[in-house]
């Protein structure tokens, strides 16, 4: 009976990926159903559980995980050979319950609405829009860099410590609420990733974890980095599952913060898009426009560059690959290149917005 209750959930796995397909043609009923619907209620729910813990009980959930998938595919692995149908139904009975949940916990939020339109902005930009906006930009990074630094060549060094940042970045959303109140967030569940060096090595600052809604950062990216990375895993944990659109929100929260090192952050985050874009589209007047920012903005993002540049390894390219397939496999049809696209979000967001 129980080999029986094994197989049907193993098969119902085939059924699940239909479903999650058919209902993803309807980004308008899973925005309001789920997203804003179910979604938040399992969230805060989440949050208020796991919240005070003060280490990643995901990611204590993923070692067990792994520690316990080993063991048991050592104890077996001879009923591969001598019951094959009945191992494969363990097997995909135990894949079927995963993808039931994760659709159900977070998932689903791949197949919303996009942001562009839930905001009423354009998905699209010409260049002398992008130009227009990155000088804005580079007018009120340069600003607040100065007000920092007092010089304009040396690199902002953030005071707080890395725990206190992941405390303090809530309460940029408290101020990004006023403009858009579904991003309200509380209580908060963000904490320092467990696997902060594989994490490393894999080449990623943070994850959101779906089976917990714990909001993961690497702890061991430069502090400057932490507000918007640890503001870019909040937008995830508040159901934007799209890495443009958690960049962008993740941005807004940062410079709408009380906290000016936050501020400097979220603006100088933006800048760094918009000047790659330049980059991609006319590398000749890049050059003639970074000459414009303060050189302690670029000794920033100078900073992060060479700590990613410690870490690289052989593997890193196989890990970003297999990452973006999955980004492909829902819904993001750029895989990891999606992330360039906040742009788009950015100019036509802050392009009629006075500074």
């Amino acid at each position: 009976m129980l080999r029986k209750r094994k197989l049907i959930i193993a098969l119902s796995i085939i059924p699940q990926v239909l479903l999650v397909k058919f209902l993803g043609q309807f980004p308008d009923y899973i925005e309001t159903y789920y997203s804003k619907g179910l979604y938040p209620y399992i969230s805060k729910l989440f949050r208020h559980i796991l919240g005070w813990i003060p280490f990643s009980f995901g990611d204590f959930l993923y070692a067990f995980a792994i520690i316990y998938l080993l063991r048991w595919l050592v104890v077996n692995r001879k009923r591969l050979i001598k019951d094959t149908v009945h191992w494969f139904a363990d097997v995909f009975s135990a894949l079927a319950l995963v993808y039931f949940i994760f659709h159900l916990f977070w998932g689903m939020n791949y197949y919303r609405l996009p942001l562009h339109k839930s905001l009423n902005l354009e998905a699209d930009y010409n260049t002398e829009q992008l130009i227009a906006v990155t000088e804005k930009l580079i007018l009120k990074a340069n600003a607040l860099h100065t007000t920092l630094s007092k010089n304009d060549t040396l690199k902002v060094d953030v005071p707080h410590s890395k725990n206190d940042i992941l405390k303090m970045a809530a309460y940029g959303y408290d101020g990004l609420k006023e403009e858009f109140p579904h991003l309200a967030y509380h209580p908060r569940s963000v904490k320092k990733s467990l696997f902060s060096y594989p994490l490393t090595y894999m080449g990623f600052s943070g994850y959101l974890n779906p089976f917990t809604n714990e909001a993961q950062v690497d702890g061991l990216i430069p502090t400057y980095k932490f507000p918007t990375t640890t503001s870019h895993e909040i937008a995830h944990q508040l159901g934007y599952a799209a890495e443009n659109e958690a960049n962008f929100i993740g941005c807004l929260a940062a410079i709408n913060h009380d906290d000016i090192y936050f501020e400097y952050a979220g603006y100088a985050f933006a800048l760094r898009f918009c000047l790659n874009e330049i980059y991609r589209r006319d590398e000749t007047f890049y050059q003639t426009t970074v000459k414009t920012v303060n050189k302690g903005i670029l000794e920033n993002y100078k900073e992060v560059r060479t700590f990613w540049e410690r870490y690289k390894n052989p593997a890193e390219p196989l890990f970003k690959k297999t990452y973006s397939s999955y980004l492909k496999a829902n819904k993001q049809d750029k895989g990891m290149e999606s992330y360039s696209y906040v742009v788009a979000l950015f100019v036509n967001y802050f392009e009629d917005l006075p500074f």
